[in-house]
């Protein structure tokens, strides 16, 4: 599909794209990217679409899977996280003195660390996903995170020295 094309897409169904995300997503920031991301990648594959189904239907197909997929890598996230992350440690503006731990700790570690950390637990990219942007393999990526939160959980788990007087 040629650029006008996708235009003449946009202020078509726009709006229902909006609608679908919204439903799904809950939030309107979110909502907004999605409408985004979905027309780019109509845009993308806009060649593969074979007409055997209406404009509308294909692109509330993207719609659906996009939000779907984002509801998922963002719950995988919270569970990498949970589960891989420093104990103790959730990054929520309810939290922000965990905020700022966990900010510390970034600005702290081995910076490959840190970015592989970032990219996998904050971002929610896959480690295959991760190790594309750093330029390396999805086990060196791996093993950046294990390195990370094995030096995180000493940080966090160092106690504090106290000073005799």
């Amino acid at each position: 599909m040629k650029r006008i094309e996708i235009a003449e897409l946009f202020d078509r169904y726009g709006p229902m794209v909006y609608r679908r995300a919204l439903a799904l997503l809950g939030q309107h920031e979110l909502a907004e990217e999605a409408v985004q991301e979905v027309f780019l990648r109509a845009l993308k594959s806009g060649e593969s679409f074979e007409g055997r189904s209406r404009v509308s239907t294909w692109l509330y197909s993207i719609t659906t899977n996009f939000c779907l997929n984002l509801l998922r890598n963002q719950s995988r996230r919270k569970e990498l996280w949970k589960e891989h992350g420093p104990k103790g440690l959730q990054a929520t503006h309810e939290a922000p003195e965990e905020l700022v731990l966990m900010r510390t700790l970034l600005t702290e570690a081995d910076p490959d660390q840190a970015q592989a950390a970032v990219y996998v637990y904050i971002d929610g990219m896959s480690q295959n996903e991760a190790a594309e942007l750093l330029g390396v393999s999805r086990r060196t990526v791996g093993n950046l995170l294990e390195r990370f939160n094995t030096w995180a959980r000493k940080r966090i788990d160092k106690p504090t020295a106290k000073t005799d007087t």
